[in-house]
């Protein structure tokens, strides 16, 4: 079950939160880890049993850190929790991955017997879910936390269903208080409301219209698309794969509204930024927060000097890129922001900072040519694609008009795309959300959404897969 359904959005959202409201505020914790519960049974029944076993693992291990007085003993418990969550991890997304791999080295040396891949399917939400759990056991290993006493919270910590399966990623410290006590008002759940109709309008009228443009490219074959039209596919799969995380990060916000809590935004803006680092602090910000206080900092961060500085950003980046998928575009995609990013410490940020055009300019190419890697699994047809972006790679049968062909059929959304880029709309809504005009809008928005959802196929939310 996804937001952007009909399921979701006229049967278990307003059953669960007729319930959650009826209750007394002390059981209101109960009803959204049962509604979680079933939430995550109705999408993905068969690795419920994994979510359970974190939160009694996590619970245990935390109880163990907190209470023990030998610090030998503490980072046994540690270990044994990292080796869970991360093994666990590893397992249900890299076990094939690693598999796939040996067999390539075994096929170089000899003909011998392969292994064979395991038939399983990668959990919803395990890379989300085990980054909020090691977070929360670092944390109370690190004394910045108390251990959670009550399993109920910490369960509805890990699996509560706005964030689940895709984030924002929130640590145990920012969400604590507000699982002790946080206030429910008509205010919240109208502002919460809007928020989600918001994000559905993003990823039903612009990410889903948007990717078809990246569907008919994959159709057509890469070698014979023209270079105009490379570029406009690269420039339409960024827009679709931000409209589509973003939306589905705002309706998760605009649904924590409207049971009480305050969730972290996750972009700012991302494609105006002036480098690719700062694309990075404005782009997935909860992971890369996550990065930064449990890999980065503790290996040093940018205090030992270069030499140390080049390794910790490459181990970030080789595990975000990872973190991603197991595939190899990954790593490959991961290695080149590594890159940029590098060069932009000890070399470009100086020129970049001279010139806004420049510096803009720089971010169109390189950001669009590397959601090229990021969305292309065949390291082949990568080259293929960057190829004819660039023209390195010679077309068979390209139709000199097909970039004019679709820039006609795509050039509105490409339009209002650009503008939401931008903080135009932010700054537009601020100024007149209670206004009546614009919940007129907003329920134009949302009924448009469902005649869409109603007549068409449901995409699922790309960073599902992850």
């Amino acid at each position: 079950m996804v937001f952007s359904s009909l399921e979701f959005i006229f049967r278990f959202l307003p059953l669960f939160l007729i319930i959650y409201y009826l209750v007394p505020s002390r059981f209101q914790n109960i009803v959204l880890f049962t509604g979680s519960i079933v939430f995550y049974t109705l999408g993905d029944f068969k690795y419920l049993f994994l979510l359970l076993i974190s939160v009694i693992v996590n619970g245990i291990a935390a109880k163990k850190i907190w209470h023990l007085e030998e610090a030998k003993e503490k980072r046994k418990w540690l270990i044994g929790a990292l080796i869970y969550n991360f093994g666990t991890l590893f397992f249900f997304k890299y076990i094939n991955f690693t598999i796939g791999n040996i067999n390539g080295i075994i096929n170089i040396f000899s003909k011998g017997v392969f292994l064979k891949p395991l038939q399983m399917g990668l959990p919803l939400g395990i890379s989300f879910y085990t980054f909020q759990a090691v977070s929360y056991i670092v944390d109370v290993y690190r004394g910045d936390i108390e251990e959670e006493p009550s399993y109920f919270n910490l369960g509805t910590y890990l699996l509560m269903f706005p964030k689940m399966v895709s984030g924002p990623i929130t640590s145990y410290r920012e969400i604590k208080e507000q699982l002790d006590w946080r206030k429910i008002s008509c205010t919240k759940i109208e502002e919460g409301l809007k928020f989600f109709t918001i994000g559905l309008g993003m990823k039903v009228l612009l990410a889903d219209r948007i990717g078809i443009l990246w569907k008919d490219l994959q159709t057509i074959g890469f070698l014979s698309i023209s270079t105009p039209l490379a570029w406009l596919g690269a420039f339409g799969y960024s827009l679709q794969l931000y409209f589509d995380f973003h939306g589905y990060s705002l309706m998760a916000v605009g649904i924590g509204k409207m049971l009480g809590f305050e969730l972290p935004l996750n972009f700012r803006h991302p494609y105006m930024s002036r480098s690719v680092t700062e694309f990075w602090r404005r782009w997935h910000i909860t992971l890369g927060s996550w990065f930064k206080n449990y890999v980065y900092i503790p290996l040093g961060g940018s205090r030992c000097g270069k030499g140390r500085l080049v390794f910790n950003l490459l181990a970030v980046w080789l595990f975000t890129g990872l973190w991603h998928g197991s595939d190899w575009n990954y790593v490959l995609w991961g290695l080149v922001m590594f890159l940029f990013i590098i060069l932009e410490k000890l070399f470009l940020r100086p020129y970049l900072d001279k010139s806004k055009i420049l510096s803009r300019i720089y971010i169109l190419l390189i950001i669009p040519a590397t959601w090229i890697i990021f969305a292309i699994n065949d390291l082949n047809d990568i080259g293929v694609y960057l190829g004819r972006m660039f023209h390195l790679v010679p077309g068979i049968n390209v139709n000199t008009g097909d970039f004019a062909k679709y820039l006609g059929q795509y050039k509105w959304l490409f339009l209002v795309g650009i503008f939401f880029c931008f903080p135009y709309g932010k700054k537009l809504y601020e100024k007149y959300k209670d206004n009546i005009l614009c919940t007129g809008i907003l329920f134009f928005v949302f009924w448009y959404c469902i005649y869409h959802l109603a007549n068409g196929v449901n995409n699922p939310f790309m960073y599902f897969q992850f």
